[in-house]
């Protein structure tokens, strides 16, 4: 893997007398194009597709490249929408693609299996990414045991982690980090917080889980805040960034990759990243890939971050509105006051009929 670049490196001029806030923090850059951005295009990346954003990412020097559906393993299916590829389809393709880069998969349990995990293994993963609930760490233990026996290493994902304060949050990092995973993730899957709730749930988990257990963190772009949200998450001692390039994902997409470097880069971080190179990749080849399907900060996705409602419900939400003549902006609120998790997609539905006045099935 390529050494860290120091700030010096860059060739960002910054005003004389200005501090560096993150001089000294090495950070690595995790991308989530091919798979968190596969909800920007409804899973629909061909292989040959992901095999150019891989070997793009690969070369910009990014540390980690993670590749699957949108929902992870296994989630190619009539709830989630069906890919265009499989799951081994696309990680083949990535894997024969990167030489540097870790690659990555995500798994959801209850949607993808051990079974999916031991296929993607043999297919080239080298890290799993496993994600569950902000308050359900439990349910990842038996898939966090499968990878490390498999030789995997293995990231806790604890998602929709702006609905539990930090400390409880860092409880769940405890369990996730004692059942196995080599890093533990505070993930805005609503992208509903701001820098300052950020940085206390990364202090709290540092506090719990020491010095040497590395922090991740996934920001979503829903409030505007996905950058700044990563940044706040180094300076309070988290040590991996999630990204996407040109803000690809659920919602208002994420923290964009090629943003991210280049403000680390002005924070004076140190990274593996070349910045120009990230740039190229972004605007040459997913901006080609992806016309017209970039996300943007509308009135639904900022509404997700308002509400806190998991950033993949959006274009459910949409369907839901136009099938049955009621509004998307009411929708989502109402599924914020009910404070529905990912996994009730089927609450979109629900709420949908009680607003349009339509007697239930059921």
């Amino acid at each position: 893997m390529s050494e860290f670049k120091k700030p010096m490196d860059s060739p960002v001029i910054s005003p004389e007398g200005d501090v560096a806030p993150l001089a000294g923090k090495n950070v690595l850059v995790c991308d989530t194009t091919l798979r968190d951005g596969m909800h920007s295009v409804a899973h629909q990346f061909t292989t040959e597709n992901v095999a150019e954003i891989a070997r793009g990412l690969d070369a910009s020097g990014v540390n980690v490249i993670e590749v699957t559906h949108g929902d992870g393993l296994g989630g190619s299916s009539f709830n989630y929408g069906f890919g265009a590829a499989t799951d081994l389809d696309w990680i083949r393709a990535a894997r024969a693609e990167i030489t540097t880069a870790k690659l990555a998969a995500l798994l959801l349990p209850g949607i993808g299996t051990i079974h999916d995990l031991q296929q993607a293994k043999d297919a080239g993963i080298d890290l799993v990414r496993v994600a569950t609930h902000c308050t359900e760490a439990d349910i990842s233990i038996e898939h966090l045991h499968a990878a490390k026996a498999l030789g995997l290493e293995t990231v806790g994902f604890l998602m929709m982690s702006h609905m539990v304060g930090p400390n409880r949050l860092a409880t769940e990092a405890e369990i996730m980090r004692d059942a196995g995973a080599d890093t533990v993730y505070v993930v805005d899957s609503a992208g509903a917080m701001l820098p300052h709730q950020v940085a206390q749930r990364v202090e709290a988990m540092r506090e719990r889980l020491g010095d040497d257990m590395p922090i991740g963190m996934h920001a979503h772009n829903n409030l505007g805040s996905g950058v700044p949200n990563a940044l706040a998450a180094v300076a309070a001692g988290a040590s991996i960034v999630d990204g996407s390039c040109h803000g690809l994902g659920a919602g208002a997409g994420n923290a964009a990759t090629e943003v991210l470097s280049a403000a680390l880069d002005r924070s004076g971080a140190s990274t593996t990243v070349h910045t120009l190179e990230l740039i190229d990749v972004a605007e040459d080849i997913v901006a080609r890939i992806c016309a017209g399907k970039l996300p943007k900060i509308d009135r639904g996705s900022l509404l997700l971050g308002y509400a806190g409602i998991y950033s993949s419900f959006l274009l459910h939400t949409r369907r839901a509105a136009e099938r049955y003549g009621v509004s998307e902006a009411e929708i989502l609120l109402e599924l914020g006051r009910r404070r529905v998790v990912g996994g009730q997609e089927d609450m979109i539905i629900d709420v949908a009929i009680e607003m349009s006045g339509i007697d239930s099935p059921m």
